[in-house]
């Protein structure tokens, strides 16, 4: 029978549930269990797609071509299990079904109810992934926002249905609270006792609290909360402050012996516990040397999750590389006004200027021309740049206009009119008008040239990657492209779309049509990171030379 951990969250949001979830999932796999994770989001959207950045934070695509929460590419970078669709719960999926369902009439012409109807669908759901694969053993389920919510009440129920049904030895719940700090360094257990109180009001008694306070609880402090929560004195832990790594996260809870826990209460048979990946990374973590300096211009710099994939993969390289990467974040605006490019890039700017540069994904208008300031800048001065998606296109876009002298040479996404649409819809897009309808998303084959910087990062021909993008490289403008002297080193498996571009004469110019981000691990970095940032890290040491 399968086992289910139910995750949830009180006193206030943003305390970690998804790293805590995803810390747990990297114990139990190290413990040899197959887990699988899925997140339960209370929001009435039907995915993440058409949300704000700054509203949710980036959109995580799997596989499949969902449209996620972020809390998925935590799972991603700390577990090994399947992600898809299915992964990844909210309201409005759950909403939707059910009223479609009740409109076909496959209730019956009952009273349609949150309970039991909306939690049943909720159950299925999650039990739809606990089936997927029969090798399954653990699923660990996280309910977004707070106890307390009035939006999180169908989840919360469905977990206490869930636990109930399966029984205390084969379903449970973990719950994440505040411990706050106040003046003269004293920590407060009142708001986790009424976050527990909360959670037993919806019928769920917890079987392991996570507290998040700035230090480790000592032993009379988890006492005290054991006993105004009604838990066991060895089911209290902390997830305290700490100066390294969030993936270090996996280590502190197992040295307070968290799986330990949980494999006694699920009834699963102890077994010998495998953390050498995650101890390794944090070797690579401690004896770094040097630190690059790497200019994220990009459009949502506002909200570090709005980045959250690319930031995580740049801290991955620098693992595998041996660097610290320092990230400088530039609204692509600043670089749209009268200052030299240099002013803000180069070693004159006031803080230093940057070693490297890498322009994101993104959609709209706003502060393109500044990436391609960024750009130019970049390629000019030989300073190694990556670009991802849109800063592929960015890449494009400043190639028209600055070598092969088209100054209108633009995106049909910005700009209609354009003469020289270097970037444009494809033909059979052009006239459907729902954004869904002309998104190439998921995975999709890339094939290498030889010869090419993708090919040699890879180490093979044969390329699979995830896509998030509606605008594709013009055909039309292959040939004038090659013959200016642009490298499309990368296509389709038919040939019919460009993948990839390379700036000759260069010593680290790649842009890429897909998100290599979403697969990149603290343990395994994406290849073209990995490869970005050993070519700063080599110019840097050669004095800023091209290396």
């Amino acid at each position: 029978m399968n086992k289910f951990i139910f995750v949830s969250g009180g006193v206030c949001s943003s305390l970690g549930k998804g790293v805590a979830a995803s810390s747990i999932g990297a114990l139990l796999e190290g413990r040899g269990l197959n887990v699988r994770m899925v997140k339960c989001d209370p929001y009435i959207n039907v995915d993440a797609g058409t949300m704000s950045p700054y509203q949710h934070g980036e959109v995580y695509v799997t596989d499949d071509g969902a449209e996620t929460d972020l809390d998925l590419g935590n799972y991603a970078r700390f577990t090994s299990g399947h992600l898809s669709k299915a992964n990844s719960i909210t309201t409005g999926q759950v909403y939707e079904s059910v009223i479609r369902k009740e409109r076909e009439g496959r209730y019956l012409g009952r009273c349609v109810q949150v309970i039991p109807h909306i939690t049943d669908e909720i159950k299925s759901r999650i039990m739809a992934v606990a089936k997927e694969d029969p090798d399954t053993d653990v699923v660990i389920v996280e309910i977004g926002g707070t106890v307390g919510d009035i939006e999180s009440i169908p989840f919360l129920e469905t977990a206490r249905q869930m636990i109930r049904e399966a029984g205390r030895a084969n379903a449970m719940s973990v719950h994440l609270t505040l411990i706050p700090e106040v003046a003269g360094g004293e920590l407060k257990t009142k708001p986790t006792q009424h976050s527990v109180k909360a959670m037993q009001e919806q019928g769920i008694q917890p079987d392991i609290l996570i507290c998040r306070a700035p230090v480790i609880l000592d032993e009379p402090t988890r006492r005290k909360i054991a006993l105004f929560t009604n838990m066991e004195n060895d089911s209290v832990f902390t997830s305290y402050n700490i100066s390294t790594t969030i993936y270090e996260i996996p280590l502190i809870f197992y040295e307070q012996k968290l799986d330990q826990v949980i494999l006694k209460k699920l009834g699963v048979e102890s077994r010998h516990a495998n953390l050498k990946a995650w101890k390794t990374m944090m070797e690579h973590f401690a004896f770094r040397k040097g630190t690059v300096r790497i200019g994220i211009v990009g459009k949502y710099m506002d909200l570090h999750d709005a980045y959250k994939s690319v930031y995580e993969a740049l801290f991955h390289a620098g693992l595998e590389t041996g660097v610290e990467v320092e990230l400088v974040k530039i609204d692509s605006a600043r670089l749209e006004g009268p200052d030299d490019a240099d002013a803000i890039l180069g070693p004159s700017a006031p803080d230093g200027g940057v070693d490297g540069i890498l322009v994101p994904g993104g959609f709209g208008q706003r502060g393109i021309n500044g990436m391609v300031k960024a750009a130019n800048w970049a390629r000019c001065n030989t300073v190694p740049y990556f670009g991802v998606c849109l800063g592929m296109q960015i890449m494009v876009i400043d190639w028209g206009r600055n070598v092969l002298g088209w100054d209108d040479a633009d995106s049909t996404e910005f700009n209609q009119d354009s003469k020289h649409p270097v970037i444009s819809l494809l033909e059979e897009q052009e006239d459907v008008k729902d954004y869904g309808g002309t998104m190439r998303l998921g995975k999709w084959s890339t094939v290498a040239e030889p010869g090419s910087r993708i090919l040699a990062a890879y180490k093979e021909k044969n390329i699979t990657e995830r896509h998030r993008h509606r605008y594709e490289f013009s055909n039309k403008y292959r040939k004038e492209m090659t013959e200016s002297g642009l490298y499309l080193t990368a296509f389709t498996p038919d040939k019919s779309l460009v993948e990839c571009v390379e700036w000759p004469d260069h010593p680290w110019g790649l842009g890429v049509q897909f998100h290599p981000e979403f697969k990149s691990k603290p343990t395994a970095a994406a290849p073209l990171f990995r490869e970005f940032i050993a070519a700063v890290r080599d110019r840097k040491q050669k004095g800023g030379k091209e290396a």
